[in-house]
């Protein structure tokens, strides 16, 4: 028999607010139509004033063990991918356990910037393989409203605030590829490439800072690291693209969703695209869309999705899992 690390419910959360293109026709320049056209993105939610990324991902947990029908102390682990954390210290993850009221077990954040949902992924279900834990809330929650640059047009408009979470738990399986659960996974990093995406401040160096992208580079990495990692973990198992049911990829970019699809051999009507709705929410997007993807009725209990992500570092990386 094979354990493996099988998802028991989903959920996510969304700031109240909701931004439009058009809100950011009177202070740069920019247009809704620009914007659309170079990033499919329609409108992002903001966070309110006080509104933290833990709180985001407390409401986005909480949707996901109700999905799945449990409560904070049948969970083990917590593991919470952010590049917006509340506080340098401690981490997101343990505010959240605080908030859920979970009194056994530990959680620690990732950071992984956009890709960070994939590493966090990773991280859970090896603590579950391993038997270090039975049950794994993992969340990607994010607030890149804080690090904005609002007289950058080229990355200003682009992110928004969200989070998304999922509920795994350990499933003796047959050790096939029709098992449900994480099938396989491949994870990448290249620091060379550092000035690529970046915030321009931290801790160590006194300042909070902005993000920075050259977005020809970032996008020219994309398409080509997204649909190489996909398919090595799809050939981890054995399995190819045309096995898959749904890509759900990281939602930055319309554009990178589509190359990515299209270098995989793969229709765009076999892609959740929620960027639209909620721009780039960095840690949060995949998550935010397979929740958004369930509660659509698009992914069904026994597809094969494939997730992929590239972030600031460059980090990239890509997950198998029978739903």
């Amino acid at each position: 028999m094979t354990l493996r690390a099988v998802v028991k419910g989903v959920g996510h959360y969304l700031p109240e607010r909701i931004v439009p293109n058009s809100e950011f026709e009177a202070t740069i320049d920019t247009s809704d139509a620009w914007i659309r056209s170079r990033s499919g993105i329609e409108r992002r939610h903001f966070a309110a004033e006080g509104e933290t990324t833990s709180m985001l991902a407390t409401n986005a947990a909480q949707a996901a063990l109700k999905d799945a029908g449990l409560v904070a102390d049948d969970i083990d682990a917590i593991v919470v991918a952010t590049s917006t954390a509340d506080l340098t210290f401690p981490s997101a993850a343990t505010m959240v356990q605080g908030a859920l009221g979970m009194t056994k077990g530990f959680a620690f954040d990732v950071q992984a910037v956009c890709a960070g949902f994939v590493f966090a992924l990773t991280n859970a279900n090896a603590l579950i393989v391993s038997g270090q834990a039975k049950r794994a809330l993992v969340i990607g929650a994010e607030t890149f409203s804080r690090i904005m640059d609002w007289e950058d047009r080229t990355t200003s408009v682009l992110f928004g605030d969200g989070a998304g979470a999922l509920v795994l738990e350990a499933v003796e399986s047959d050790g096939t590829t029709d098992d449900r659960g994480v099938l396989s996974t491949d994870l990448n990093s290249d620091g060379r490439y550092k000035d690529l995406l970046y915030v321009d401040g931290g801790v160590s160096t006194h300042t909070t800072g902005h993000l920075r992208m050259q977005g020809k580079e970032v996008f020219r990495h994309a398409v080509e690291k997204l649909a190489k990692t996909a398919n090595t973990a799809l050939e981890k198992v054995g399995l190819t693209s045309e096995d898959v049911d749904w890509i759900v990829p990281h939602q930055a970019n319309i554009r990178i969703i589509a190359g990515t699809a299209k270098k995989m051999g793969l229709p765009m009507d076999r892609v959740v695209v929620t960027v639209q709705d909620h721009g780039n929410t960095s840690a949060a997007s995949i998550p935010l869309a397979l929740s958004v993807g369930k509660a659509n009725g698009q992914i069904k209990e026994g597809d094969l999705v494939v997730t992929e992500a590239i972030g600031g570092g460059l980090a990239w990386g890509s997950v198998v899992i029978r739903w």
